[in-house]
């Protein structure tokens, strides 16, 4: 039931624009279905460089869209595309396949175009870009925005923290393991998560220069490290400050690394099955053992939110320890 109306409960100041015609078409008449002023949002010019922009008040989770044109006008957009961002500076288009997603806009200025999204975003800013509009008028807009409060685990991590979840026993075996976060970061290097054990094995999740790398080793370091040890990188320019989905499916030697929607498929090298990790796992970092605050590698600054691992929310049981 995540098809609550956000816009309309919201005061007219969280409504800002690119310009206005005159104060009568300023952005705080610019909701669905509103008659006051002059019955919706025109900007000084009509050219693709003009946008109006909704601050939601809070994070939340998007589904849908809808727009009008300006009430009783000739003025209505029949092309837009959308934006979004968690801070209102650092903006992401919205994309479907991987295309920047043009939606189709209205033919006349009341009737209400309605789009659902394929996949819904989460953000606390959209902004509206006309790309077209009426010949015989302007740019003229009313919209809503559908969508529900969005509710999720964050960790924020300064460059000198790291988050520790250890184990019920000392050694840890696993057959299988999946890892999901996301993450965001304006830090192109830094360490998500790593375990090892004391026979060579190591799983490392890892920034380096903006993109990230899975370093994974099955095997016994007294026999072939380095034919044991499997590195794979995937992405780019994930220091954007906009949050990135990370899943890591592993079972026996057979990994599935995903990031954002792009998925690498591979095969671990070594002699072994199963990954045994003592006592701990680190997120942020990997701490010097005896050494409070001392890291290995440079450490992780940024947020990691929904952190699972083998089905343990570990953000949620740091908070409750």
């Amino acid at each position: 039931n995540c098809d609550d109306a956000l816009v309309s409960p919201l005061p007219s100041t969280a409504l800002t624009s690119s310009s206005e015609l005159f104060s009568t078409h300023s952005p705080s008449f610019a909701k669905l279905n509103r008659r006051d002023g002059a019955g919706g949002w025109s900007p000084l010019d009509s050219n693709e460089q003009q946008w109006l922009q909704v601050d939601l008040g809070d994070r939340v989770e998007i589904v849908a869209v809808a727009t009008q044109g300006r009430y009783g006008s000739s003025d209505w957009v029949t092309s837009y595309t959308l934006m979004f961002s968690d801070t209102g500076r650092n903006w992401k288009q919205y994309r479907q396949d991987d295309t920047i997603w043009v939606f189709t806009g209205n033919s006349n200025a009341d009737s209400v175009v309605h789009h659902k999204f394929l996949h819904s975003m989460k953000a606390r800013f959209l902004r509206f870009i006309p790309l077209k509009w009426n010949v015989g008028g302007q740019i003229g807009l009313r919209v809503e925005v559908f969508g529900c409060s969005y509710k999720s685990d964050i960790a924020d991590f300064d460059g000198r923290s790291s988050l520790l979840y250890r184990f019920n026993q000392k050694l840890m075996s696993t057959f299988k393991d999946v890892v999901s976060l996301k993450f965001k970061s304006m830090q192109g290097d830094g360490v998500l998560f790593h375990g090892e054990g004391q026979r060579g094995d190591y799983i490392t999740l890892e920034l380096q220069k903006g993109k990230l790398s899975l370093h994974i080793n099955l095997g016994d370091s007294n026999l072939h490290f380095s034919n044991s040890h499997t590195s794979v990188t995937l992405g780019s320019l994930l220091d954007d400050q906009h949050w990135h989905s990370v899943l890591i499916e592993r079972f026996n030697k057979q990994v599935n690394f995903t990031v954002d929607k792009h998925t690498q498929h591979f095969r671990t090298k070594g002699d072994s099955d199963h990954l045994d990790i003592d006592y701990e796992l680190s997120f942020g970092g990997i701490p010097v053992p005896g050494k409070p605050g001392t890291f290995q590698r440079k450490n992780f600054h940024g947020c990691i939110e929904n952190l699972y691992y083998n089905g343990v929310n570990i953000i949620d049981l740091a908070k409750r320890r």
